[in-house]
């Protein structure tokens, strides 16, 4: 059965004393995360917490909605750690759905998060406290409240439950009726709206985003699960999809989970660290935004990064000239970058293990997904140059929490076939293969041209000079919008607005080039290393 909690059961059953999650001086193996998860599950059921209406309700009642929830809601309001991924499992085999909770909100977006998910139980670390009690009168669905304590010395909030104590006085029961259509819900970061949480079936998110190579039953999973020798570290915040997809497609590959000691922020050294001494074969980033810091620091020369197998980027691609560094840096690595985004799971990747091979921007599409037509009317043609929707069909998601006209909008029906079209523009190319262009929300029109932000920020980052770079546009009486760049210069470098266009010209057309630049000390980004394009709007205006 194709449903996280069954496989993570049966994979457990054939390895128990193989290590499943490693975080600290905490190593459990595979049959104390599943003792430990059967407990939380125990301790959310006890609250009346897990399925109350079935995907498929037998008369009179209805079949639910793909924007529709049978079941109770958890949030998880955690830095990584093993309690997080503990967090998720447990809801699962509760037939709860885990909800990620970005921990940068601030009161008011986090009064958002948990009442538009409906969330009816709450795990976070104690360091939250302060903050959950000033918004905690205005959650009154909130049933349940479980404090980890991280040593940050908060006091348990009143009526809140210690989690190891409640996982000890748990009775460590078998879930029962587990069943593929049980949800896997996901909130997108709300980079350019308010989060929205997307609703997947267990069963197509698993071959989706966490295990995307084809199988035809749960055993062959477990089968090979057991064969399994991988040792991961996926190093962005598990609140973001595309750390705890990689969790749970390594679990389903019978590997080892790794927590780095230090996860409230990027340390590159903690990473490097941690790879050393874990033995670590497989590493996922985000792009540049982990990559430029990580390289610098291994450039150092003071970790064996020897073990290592895979370096995987998801989130935000990599320019081919970090590509090139790391590869350099890491001789017989297999350095992939995965294109996928919340609405679809994975889409299309590009691997490379020399320099030769080095690209941006350029993927070989996965099965089921196209580009589709401006107009939604059908695909583009191979070679075109048309500008179109990167789009994926088959196993998609059911649809938007709570939100019918997002739902219809983001998941059309075209030719009878219901679509994924999460707002990525993309062409084709005469051999087939994808490029992307950027995300449409933050297109910038100018003077009748549509210029994709990413494509500006790729070609700024080919000048050695440049550390980071953000693009946005702002207002222009002339062409409506202008391209405004703002950079983060390297430690000691000043060079002049003229060579860091002459450097950008060479990668994208003259009308695409920034007619602005903002010097910036630092780049404000996500935990997950992807651009805050609303900060960096205002920061664009501001120094006008």
């Amino acid at each position: 059965m194709f449903n996280l909690a069954w496989l993570h059961e049966a994979i457990a059953a054939r390895v128990p004393e193989r290590e499943c999650l490693v975080f600290r001086d905490r190593r459990l193996s595979w049959n104390d995360v599943h003792d430990r998860t059967r407990r939380l599950a125990d301790v959310l059921r006890s609250h009346d917490l897990g399925c109350h209406r079935e995907r498929a309700a037998a008369p009179p009642l209805a079949p639910l909605t793909g924007w529709e929830s049978g079941q109770d809601h958890l949030a998880l309001y955690l830095h990584n750690g093993n309690e997080y991924l503990e967090g998720m499992l447990g809801a699962f085999k509760a037939r709860c759905v885990p909800v990620n909770v970005n921990y940068r909100y601030v009161e008011e977006e986090l009064e958002y998060l948990f009442g538009d998910s409906q969330a009816r139980a709450v795990i976070y670390h104690a360091r939250f406290a302060p903050t959950l009690e000033r918004i905690r009168a205005k959650l009154q669905d909130v049933r349940l409240w479980l404090q980890v304590d991280d040593g940050s010395g908060e006091k348990l909030l009143p009526g809140a439950i210690d989690y190891e104590a409640a996982l000890a006085a748990a009775t460590p029961r078998a879930p029962e009726g587990l069943t593929p259509d049980d949800l896997y819900v996901l909130y997108t970061g709300g980079t350019t709206g308010m989060p929205k949480g997307v609703l997947w079936r267990q069963e197509d998110v698993f071959r989706s985003a966490m295990y995307t190579r084809p199988v035809a039953s749960s055993e062959e999973v477990v089968a090979r699960a057991e064969r399994g020798d991988i040792r991961a570290l996926p190093t962005p915040p598990f609140m973001h999809g595309a750390a705890h997809w990689v969790a749970f497609n390594m679990w389903c590959l019978g590997g080892t989970i790794v927590v780095q000691s230090r996860p409230e922020r990027l340390d590159p050294m903690d990473v490097w660290q941690t790879v050393e001494r874990e033995r670590v074969t497989a590493l996922t980033i985000v792009g540049d935004a982990f990559g430029r810091p990580l390289a610098d620091e291994l450039a150092t020369g003071k970790y064996d990064a020897s073990s290592l197998r895979l370096l995987t980027s998801g989130g935000a691609i990599l320019t081919a000239k970090l590509k090139r560094e790391l590869l350099a840096l890491l001789p017989g690595v297999r350095l992939v970058d995965a294109l996928g985004s919340s609405e679809s799971g994975s889409q299309a990747q590009h691997a490379s293990r020399g320099a030769d091979s080095a690209e941006t921007g350029r993927f070989e599409l996965a099965p089921g997904n196209v580009v589709l037509k401006e107009d939604l009317s059908g695909p583009v043609a191979e070679g075109s140059g048309e500008v179109g929707w990167l789009a994926r069909s088959g196993r998609v998601p059911l649809g938007y929490f709570g939100d019918p006209e997002k739902t219809a909008k983001t998941f059309p029906v075209i030719g009878g076939v219901r679509y994924a079209v999460p707002g990525d523009r993309a062409q084709l190319e005469p051999d087939g293969r994808l490029r992307l262009l950027g995300r449409d929300s933050v297109t910038i029109n100018t003077g009748g041209e549509k210029v994709f932000a990413e494509e500006v920020e790729h070609a700024l980052k080919h000048h050695p000079a440049v550390y980071d770079a953000v693009v946005v546009g702002t207002p222009h009486e002339r062409w409506g919008q202008q391209v405004t760049a703002l950079v983060r210069l390297r430690p000691g470098e000043a060079p002049s607005e003229g060579a860091l266009l002459d450097e950008a010209r060479t990668h994208v057309a003259a009308y695409k080039l920034p007619k602005r630049f903002v010097f910036v000390e630092e780049i404000e980004r996500s935990p997950s290393g992807k651009a805050d394009y609303r900060w960096a709007k205002a920061t664009a205006l501001a120094a006008d």
